[in-house]
């Protein structure tokens, strides 16, 4: 029997059985099309092999396709630790800030770095959000931004608060002596005038985390993150909730709802 055909018999049998199976279903045929359709009886261990590993670095998914396969491999790598988000403190928070006033060698100017730091922390803004705001998406008097480009191509308005509002209104009078001021001209800008990028703002991020010598120490394979300081946010707020002895199961979904 062709290995296709067994792959197409094997995938229809766990169907029938009420199992959705769709993932397994690609994978497996991934795997047909990447060793050909050879007899069965002619599968090596070492093209399993090669299919597993792939060409990336090893994650949760190599286990994955490992209970799929016949044959299967006797040496079996250890699976990789589940991803946990850097929560930063507030101490950590103080030197990130005092580093983005610092020296940074890149392409963000000081106040640039310290406005997109307490954006992201306040309001919890994806980092795409945070760099997509155009002059016209910050209402200073209000107190509101809109946001307008999300992950899920949904409007929303999010509240900064006073003090936010007056970091905002800072920067906006920084930003505007030198660079457009029209309604669709980006808010945050690198030292040229131009929109902030996202991989800008990460390599920015990177020499300002090390100045401020806050990392991991756990065998992470991620230091800690730009995007961090949206989980950051969460949590904080719902410690701050509980503490201010709240109600935040009626709270809770006001709150995603603006996420």
């Amino acid at each position: 029997m062709k290995l296709d055909q067994a792959v197409r018999i094997y995938v229809a049998h766990k169907q029938a059985l009420g199992m959705r199976f769709a993932t397994e279903a690609r994978t497996l045929k991934s795997f047909s099309r990447s060793v050909g359709d050879v007899d069965i009886d002619r599968v090596e261990l070492r093209q399993v092999r090669v299919f597993l590993d792939g060409k990336g670095p090893m994650t949760s998914f190599w286990h994955l396709k490992f209970s799929y396969q016949v044959p299967l491999p006797t040496i079996i790598p250890k699976c990789p630790r589940v991803f946990t988000a850097y929560i930063y403190s507030e101490d950590e928070i103080r030197r990130l800030l005092q580093a983005a006033t610092g020296r940074v060698s890149c392409n963000i100017c000081a106040s640039t770095s310290r406005t997109l730091l307490l954006l992201l922390y306040a309001t919890g803004l994806r980092i795409s959000e945070a760099l997509n705001l155009d002059l016209a998406d910050v209402d200073l008097e209000a107190g509101l931004l809109h946001i307008r480009k999300t992950k899920f191509y949904k409007t929303r308005l999010v509240p900064t608060g006073a003090d936010l509002t007056q970091v905002l209104r800072e920067y906006a009078l920084l930003r505007c002596k030198r660079s457009p001021i029209a309604p669709d001209a980006p808010f945050l800008l690198t030292r040229q005038g131009k929109r902030l990028s996202r991989a800008g703002a990460e390599a920015a991020f990177k020499q300002m985390r090390e100045q401020a010598g806050v990392l991991r120490s756990d065998g992470s394979r991620y230091q800690p993150r730009l995007h961090d300081m949206r989980h950051t946010y969460a949590q904080t707020r719902l410690v701050r909730w509980y503490r201010e002895g709240a109600d935040v199961q009626r709270l809770l979904p006001r709150r995603i709802s603006v996420m």
